[in-house]
């Protein structure tokens, strides 16, 4: 715990300013610089692509990139909020995995029941479910964190194995599938185009505009990154801590339960395998970013190429035989110490 700064008569000093404010001063251009160290990755990964494998630079190769992309990103844009507040959260995959069990489940019955709505209320009600789901999962996180005063690690690591328990036991250890009307219904969801561009990657967009103006323009942005730069100084400056901080959770899981929505019509089943590792992917699109683990600052537009980076890693895997897709893991493993490594000493 870092200690309280005083004046000289022993008052109390003034908050600091979140990391953020204070790039905005004389080390903002060496700032700008190192926030452009992903995007100088992305394009050279991009041109060993293309050279690699000609396939790879192809529009519908690049959309089919951006759409996977979908669903890790939009997590990650809710895991900048948490992560800047100085917390984490590991549960993401299985929560994904149990909102598209329990979304399904919950269709399925409304469908097969004595008076059936029609596919597309059916469906606007699974997705009002799975958004409710997700806010109150992270309302949950949110609480134990800052009520129960327990570390975000354990709370998170607990849930991550309750919520893929609880979707094993609905499925009875096999797949929950989707009635195959409304499958029908909710398929354009995850496979219609707008302008040539799949729906999974507009929404994606949106919420990375949304996360960028939420987190740099407004009061709970700053307040976010204030807390995690120094929580003790942010509650002598009334910022309201516990409250900002799980209300970062609430929304995280709001941004996984609309990731859920776009990725159930993909397979139109849910398994308990479904969302493994994608707290690691999230967690290294942050982290590549240019997002510290120590929180303080966050960077929306860094997590949103750190994770389209990290996609492109996975494609270049597939489209090539350099190494084997399976070590794909592996490879963001080493992606995040090695960035890891980079930040040491950074807030």
């Amino acid at each position: 715990m870092q200690p309280t700064p005083t004046t000289d008569r022993g008052e109390l000093s003034p908050p600091s300013p979140p990391t953020s404010t204070r790039a905005a001063g004389t080390g903002f251009p060496a700032l700008r610089l190192k926030g452009a160290g992903p995007v100088v990755a992305l394009v050279l990964l991009c041109i060993a692509g293309a050279l690699l494998n000609p396939e790879f630079a192809t529009f519908d190769n690049l959309m089919n990139v951006l759409t996977r992309t979908a669903f890790i990103g939009i997590i990650a844009v809710g895991m900048t909020f948490v992560i800047a507040s100085g917390g984490i959260d590991l549960s993401v995959g299985s929560m994904a995995a149990l909102i598209a069990g329990v979304m399904i489940v919950a269709m399925n019955a409304l469908a097969l029941g004595p008076s059936p709505p029609s596919p597309v209320a059916t469906v606007v009600l699974g997705i009002a479910l799975a958004l409710a789901f997700g806010a109150s999962a992270g309302f949950a996180h949110g609480f134990l964190v800052t009520h129960g005063r327990i570390e975000p690690f354990i709370v998170t690591l607990g849930t991550l194995g309750i919520f893929r328990a609880v979707l094993t036991w609905l499925s009875d250890g096999g797949a929950i599938t989707l009635d195959y009307n409304l499958s029908e219904s909710y398929g354009p969801v995850y496979y219609q185009s707008v302008l040539g561009v799949p729906i999974p990657v507009w929404i994606f967009a949106l919420v990375a505009v949304a996360g960028v103006v939420i987190l740099n323009r407004t009061p709970f942005g700053q307040h976010v990154q204030a807390i995690g730069s120094n929580e003790q100084v942010a509650r002598y400056a009334s910022i309201r801590v516990d409250r900002v901080k799980t209300l970062t959770y609430l929304l995280l899981g709001v941004c996984v339960a609309i990731a859920t929505i776009l990725y159930v019509p993909r397979l139109g089943s849910a398994t308990p395998t479904t969302g493994i590792l994608w707290e690691l992917e999230a967690i290294a699109a942050v982290v590549v970013g240019g997002t510290s683990l120590k929180g303080g600052a966050g960077r929306i537009m860094g997590t949103v190429v750190g994770a389209i980076l990290l996609s492109v890693i996975g494609n270049i895997l597939n489209l090539t035989s350099i190494i084997s897709v399976y070590l794909n893991a592996a490879v963001q493993g080493v992606v995040i110490i090695t960035v890891a490594y980079l930040q040491r000493g950074r807030r």
